[in-house]
């Protein structure tokens, strides 16, 4: 087995919104703001190869929106999916398997795309099985007015027009390697995989944990629609992060791929061993 980063490029959102209540005067240290108190932030997503499997965790923001909704987001950077697959010689028709962590649109856009006479939208991998779960689907497609516009249906409804959707029942279901953890607080039901790596667990935590700089338990994004359960849920992995030496993948750290996590003297988590996903192969 093989493990990959994709990046796809970067995207700026609000600070403040990044960093829920925590003061300007705290995270600009971390992250800093530019003229707009915007903070640019990664797209990053995972790869797995192994055996005849090639399984994508989440695919970026996409390129099918407009110029005026990609305005809003300022995307910057020379990486794009394709670029990333080619340069470790794949191609997206060599996806087995895409894993969405969630259905907002900078963790699936690159699940759909144009067809050639942009008529219609087809999947952009089309030889792969797309996997959500049953509740987070039904939350995405009935959403709330707060959440829904990180929902566009033209990410969501071709996929399961197309067939190629499949449901996670069982946190093994997609692979014996890969365990599924089901979060709340962001989202409903989010799914973070965990993969057995070399002896190691590596965890995707995309938006539980979007950055390194959001280690402490009351650091979470104000999108967060039910704050007190992420900062639940995000306390329970951090512990076992400590206790078993988990590899936490970062999706959206400008900077930091991978980090482990130590408790300081005060009981609070930070970084321990800070690194790149390509260290471990």
């Amino acid at each position: 087995m093989h493990l990959y980063t994709i990046d796809t490029g970067f995207f700026k959102l609000d600070g403040g919104a990044m960093f829920g209540v925590v003061p300007k005067t705290i995270w600009n240290k971390l992250n800093p703001a530019d003229g707009n108190n915007m903070c640019n932030w990664a797209m990053r997503c995972l790869l797995i190869e192994d055996g005849n499997r090639l399984i994508l965790v989440d695919n970026g923001i996409g390129n099918k929106q407009s110029d005026k909704f990609f305005g809003y987001y300022y995307l910057n950077g020379d990486d794009t999916l394709d670029k990333s697959l080619q340069k470790l010689g794949f191609h997206r028709d060599d996806i087995t398997d895409v894993v969405l962590s969630h259905l907002h649109f900078d963790h699936c856009g690159g699940s759909i795309e144009w067809n050639d006479d942009r008529s219609a939208y087809r999947t952009a991998f089309k030889n792969a099985v797309y996997w959500s779960n049953n509740e987070h689907w039904n939350h995405a497609l009935n959403s709330n007015p707060r959440e829904k516009p990180s929902f566009l249906q033209e990410n969501i409804i071709p996929i399961q027009e197309s067939g190629q959707l499949k449901f996670v029942d069982r946190p093994e279901d997609i692979a014996s390697f890969v365990n599924i953890r089901t979060v709340y607080g962001h989202t409903e039901a989010m799914m973070l995989p965990q993969v057995n790596y070399k002896g190691q667990t590596i965890v995707f935590c995309a938006d539980l944990i979007p950055s390194m700089y959001h280690l402490p338990v009351n650091y979470i994004m104000a999108y967060d629609i039910k704050p007190l359960e992420a900062m639940t849920d995000k306390q329970i992995l951090l512990d076992e992060a400590v206790a078993n030496n988990y590899i936490l993948f970062f999706e959206h750290d400008p900077i930091n791929e991978c980090c482990t996590v130590k408790k300081n003297e005060k009981g609070q988590f930070q970084p321990d061993r800070i690194l790149k996903l390509e260290e471990l192969n």
